[in-house]
């Protein structure tokens, strides 16, 4: 498959999404009607807000504006896009990029020209980021000649697939988000696809069926990657109020894999426990380090000096990360991270810069400038559990052994 000559074009002014009014703005929550967010899998543009689909576990119930069903703009594609790129925390080549990840789904088709515009502004700029899509809608052959037309950008586009057949909790279709796959990944050619296979709940889509599905899906695309729910307690208000199953008895800042739902995946992907079996795709842990194996690059969040999180790694890809890995100077993070905000002790150990007193944003910023993992002494990740929240884990797995 070789590259089109087609050149991106953003559809006619008529098509394009109306602004949101500036009363309606001045009423959001501040973290929504701030366009720029800094997320682990990069800096995050969204200045498009709203999305029809109205999946029950959606992060937008965390901004209040989960019954906002129509996309409307918060500032054109330009603004959005000099904003991005002049961003204090931006890196042109090397901060990754996440578009509209947070209040809508970009490949809507009222949303879908925007996403488009973006990705042009970003390539005429030469920029080389990781750029990456997160989708469950539809996307055509079409879509891909267009993905395929940008010259620079390391483009990823990560089709959520999570195979839940409870229409209250997700009334899309799965099969809408499984065509795209394969429709992306038969089309690839510059940009890389990743099955994004989330989120997984035990007892709702993790049943022999749903692997078995998640199996078969791995096989078109680069990359899969599995992961648990984030489940906030506005999350759980909804679910309360709405009547739906409670997937916990409990929330979590963080997102929850219980030990036992990961070790029945990794058991069913394990081609060496099934002699004959067909083979399948590569399994990560971390957004991350699939992106970066599909494109043949090192991780580029560190995860390597987290060495359990590579018991799954194919070898090859291990070498590469482990080449790519440098445990940065003390003195060097502690300038870098002080100047941030840092209070207390700096610390670099074999596994993670560990710093107080800096909130995820620039710890995200030291983390993909260093390339190597950084944490928050006051909330540790532990061994095993991959930054997970410990719902679902035992205690004799012990902090992180660091």
């Amino acid at each position: 498959m070789s590259a089109p000559s087609k050149v991106v074009q953003i559809p006619p002014q008529r098509r394009l999404l109306p602004f949101l009014p500036a009363e309606r703005i001045a009423e959001l929550k501040p973290g929504l009607a701030e366009v720029i967010e800094y997320r682990k899998s990069g800096l995050s543009l969204n200045h498009i807000i709203g999305c029809p689909l109205e999946c029950g576990y959606c992060v937008r119930h965390v901004f209040g504006n989960f019954q906002m069903k129509t996309p409307r703009r918060l500032m054109s594609d330009r603004d959005a896009v000099d904003a991005l790129v002049n961003h204090s925390y931006f890196r042109p080549h090397k901060t990754p990029i996440q578009l509209f990840n947070r209040a809508t789904d970009p490949m809507l088709p009222v949303v879908k020209p925007h996403l488009l515009e973006v990705l042009r502004l970003l390539d005429e700029q030469g920029l080389t980021n990781h750029v990456l899509v997160i989708t469950r809608w539809r996307v055509s052959a079409d879509d891909c000649a267009v993905l395929n037309s940008f010259q620079n950008l390391r483009l990823t586009v990560l089709v959520t697939h999570s195979g839940i057949d409870d229409e209250r909790i997700e009334p899309v279709d799965s099969n809408i988000a499984a065509d795209s796959l394969r429709t992306l990944f038969e089309h690839a050619d510059r940009y890389r696809v990743v099955h994004y296979w989330r989120p997984i709940v035990p007892g709702l889509n993790d049943s022999d069926e749903h692997i078995e599905r998640a199996r078969e899906l791995s096989l078109h695309a680069h990359a899969t990657v599995f992961t648990g729910l984030f489940f906030r307690d506005e999350m759980a208000a909804y679910y309360e109020s709405h009547g739906l199953p409670m997937p916990y008895d409990d929330t979590a800042r963080r997102k929850i894999m219980p030990e036992q739902a990961e070790q029945r995946i990794l058991d069913a992907f394990d081609a060496s426990r099934l002699p004959g079996a067909l083979p399948w795709g590569t399994l990560f842990r971390k957004t991350s380090c699939g992106v970066a194996y599909a494109h043949g690059e090192a991780d580029y969040n560190g995860h390597y000096g987290v060495r359990e999180l590579c018991d799954i790694c194919p070898p090859a890809q291990i070498a590469l990360c482990k080449k790519a890995w440098e445990k940065p100077d003390l003195a060097v993070v502690e300038r870098e991270a002080r100047a941030l905000g840092a209070v207390g002790d700096v610390e670099v150990n074999d596994r993670a810069i560990v710093v107080e007193g800096l909130d995820e944003p620039p710890r995200y910023y030291l983390q993909h400038g260093f390339g190597y993992q950084c944490h928050d002494r006051a909330k540790p990740h532990h061994y095993r559990q991959h930054g997970r929240a410990p719902i679902g884990w035992q205690a004799e797995n012990g902090p992180d052994p660091a």
